[in-house]
């Protein structure tokens, strides 16, 4: 198990700064896809690589909010 990267192990406030950076790294990418795909400018290789990130970030940012957000049963 590799420590630093399991979630059990982090405390709420380092979860929800995480949580902030993912976020914004997935805003960034998603603008940089529709950015490079508007201009033209990148090969299809690039951008599925970059489609591939924002959605490592999507699950990441789900991980965590599944983490800080616990299922309630009304």
């Amino acid at each position: 198990m590799n420590a630093p990267n399991d979630l059990a192990m982090k405390n709420e406030d380092v979860l929800r700064f995480e949580l902030e950076v993912f976020k914004h790294e997935h805003r960034d990418l998603d603008q940089a896809i529709e950015a490079l795909i508007e201009k033209g400018t990148a090969d299809q290789l690039t951008i599925r690589r970059l489609k591939k990130q924002k959605l490592q970030l999507k699950d990441k940012i789900a991980l965590i909010e599944d983490r800080l957000l616990p299922d309630i049963i009304a």
